[in-house]
């Protein structure tokens, strides 16, 4: 490394002592297992609180789940599934039943409109996060010593998608924390066999194993069973051996299974008949697998591609630790963890419908691998791979010059407020990058990680809250509940239809076109009519038609940001509402 380099190297240590502190208090955390996860809650709780009560409910999977579930609430129905008069059986209902639990505990704790408290469905998506975090330690001290799995878990709670996840009321947080379970418990079983073949195990593990998978199966369906089957069936084919699957227990375990399981579905087939299974099965999975559902299509490679985005920062190590986990693929720890991730992300990369978030699953075995390596401190530090940790800076980069751009764009506004945040974001994805060649990958690592934080409180805290235009269903919920009206109607054409406006404006939202919202206007009192302007014409007409007296309420100019697209309503309300 030349002079100047060194030189400001230096100066940088010396200007964040906190940096060299680091590895001090992981230290200090690593000192029993009470203090990691003492450690790991608090990390988890600094990176995902940012933004969880301030930002509005999110379109479009988000508020579909978190307005299914207040049905549920609202009609004292738990077992059919319904969005508005439509039926919702693209998942099974595990998620609905936490969400609709939190929701009645808040109401019975008199939390003030709980049903449409946004934050209060996204309780069981910030559990599962946290405890996903806590159970890739667990998993990971079946392969490497405290320290590493430590730093595994953290980087799963740094990760950018899983920071994502834990903000959102749906399914995918708690489904990595059900797989985390099962595929610890599966690490276990297997690497005893591979030790000690003799060693006869319990029902224990077995137990929490097959568990695991029917609360998996309860809130996704089968795909946390593909987890599992496709690493038992790499494990065996490479061992040439499929002894090891018997102490699994899979018989009684599947029995189990279907003990936890079977009772929702009886019930759900008693109510819809065939419907659940021909949209779960036939409209929802295997559509994905043939096609792009949704618009949801892209070529294999897509998640290679999306991993250096949403396993940030851990992904920087990704690149340099590969050559040392291909040495050690032949060693029983690394040969299951390779087992857990490439064949279940080969299968993802095939299937036609991708979203960033389906391999999420997958991540621990990445973290997993790549503290492993961290371990006994032996990461190559050759020219190009010290280059590529360039990626720990250009990433809170290109956040930063994002929200500015953002705020300037949509709030036309330079965004102050949220300068110094993405400056420290800055600061620590800088000295992660210069520091790696002279402290090694750990304490780069760690610098990463509390850019990453930064970035949450900048993007979730700062940015989002602050540029209401971002979300048109608050701004059109906050100018009805202006008016006073105890038990407002609302009706919306076809232009904006959004779940979000649903959940945050009432069950009974209607979605017409201008004449039909003319008619809904003529039907009673506290009723308002939201028209884009290409169906401002027909309101007019059909309303003048109809005797109509109506007024304008207010003009909304938002960003739906579920369609990238710009949009402006105009709010009417009958002239005769009081």
């Amino acid at each position: 490394m030349n002079t100047s380099v060194s030189t400001t190297t230096n100066d940088a240590r010396q200007s964040l002592g906190s940096v060299r502190s680091l590895s001090s208090v992981l230290d200090y955390a690593t000192g029993s297992n009470a203090r990691a996860l003492a450690m790991l809650v608090a990390f988890c709780l600094i990176a995902f609180l940012p933004g969880f009560f301030q930002i509005p409910p999110v379109d479009r999977d988000e508020a579909r789940f978190a307005q299914a579930t207040k049905q549920m609430v609202e009609s004292g129905e738990y077992v059919d599934i319904r969005f508005q008069d439509e039926v919702r059986y693209k998942k099974p209902v595990g998620i609905y039943w936490l969400q609709a639990a939190v929701v009645k505990t808040a109401e019975a704790l008199g939390v003030p409109e709980a049903r449409t408290t946004i934050w209060l469905y996204r309780m069981p998506s910030l559990a599962g996060a946290i405890g996903a975090v806590l159970l890739t330690y667990w998993a990971a001290l079946a392969f490497v010593a405290r320290r590493a799995a430590l730093i595994a878990a953290l980087m799963m709670a740094s990760s950018i998608l899983l920071g994502v996840e834990a903000r959102l009321a749906k399914t995918d947080a708690m489904l990595l924390f059900t797989a985390v379970a099962a595929m610890g418990v599966m690490a276990r079983i297997y690497l005893t066999h591979r030790r000690a073949p003799e060693v006869v195990l319990g029902w224990k593990m077995p137990v929490v194993l097959w568990t695991a998978l029917a609360g998996g199966v309860l809130l996704k369906g089968p795909l946390i069973l593909m987890f599992v089957a496709l690493t038992a069936l790499t494990l065996s084919i490479a061992d040439r051996s499929w002894r090891w699957i018997g102490k699994l227990r899979p018989l009684a375990g599947f029995a189990w299974l279907i003990v936890l399981v079977l009772p929702w579905f009886i019930a759900i087939v008693a109510k819809s008949g065939d419907s659940f299974f021909v949209q779960a099965i036939g409209d929802d999975m295997l559509s994905k697998i043939t096609s792009g559902q949704e618009a949801h299509g892209a070529p294999p490679g897509y998640y290679l591609l999306l991993f250096w985005v949403t396993f940030w920062p851990g992904c920087v190590l990704a690149g340099l630790a590969a050559p040392m986990v291909w040495k050690a693929r032949r060693e029983p720890g690394a040969q299951f963890l390779l087992a857990w991730l490439m064949p279940s992300w080969i299968v993802f990369e095939v299937v036609m419908t991708k979203l960033p978030h389906y391999v999420l699953p997958l991540y621990p075995a990445i973290a997993i691998l790549i503290a492993g390596i961290l371990e006994p401190g032996s990461l190559s530090k050759t020219r190009w791979m010290v280059r590529g940790t360039v990626g720990w800076f250009v990433f809170p980069a290109v956040i930063a010059v994002a929200v500015v751009a953002g705020f300037i764009w949509i709030g036309r506004d330079p965004g102050i407020i949220a300068w110094p945040f993405a400056a420290a974001a800055l600061v620590f994805g800088l000295f992660a990058w210069r520091l790696y060649e002279v402290d090694g990958a750990e304490r780069s690592l760690l610098c990463g990680m509390i850019a990453s934080v930064f970035i949450a409180i900048t993007v979730y805290a700062v940015m989002f809250p602050l540029l209401p235009a971002l979300f048109p269903s608050k701004l059109i919920a906050d100018e009805i509940r202006l008016s006073g009206c105890k038990a407002p109607q609302v009706a919306s054409t076809f232009a904006y239809q959004e779940p979000s406006l649903v959940f945050m404006v009432g069950t009974g939202t209607r979605f017409t076109d201008g004449a039909g919202a003319a008619e809904f206007l003529n039907t009673g009192e506290c009723h308002f009519a939201l028209i884009d302007p290409r169906s401002e014409r027909n309101f007019v007409q059909r309303a003048n038609a109809i005797g109509l007296r109506y007024a304008l309420s207010q003009r909304i100019e938002g960003y739906n940001i579920s369609i990238g697209r710009a949009v402006a309503l105009a709010v009417f309300r009958s002239a005769a509402s009081p």
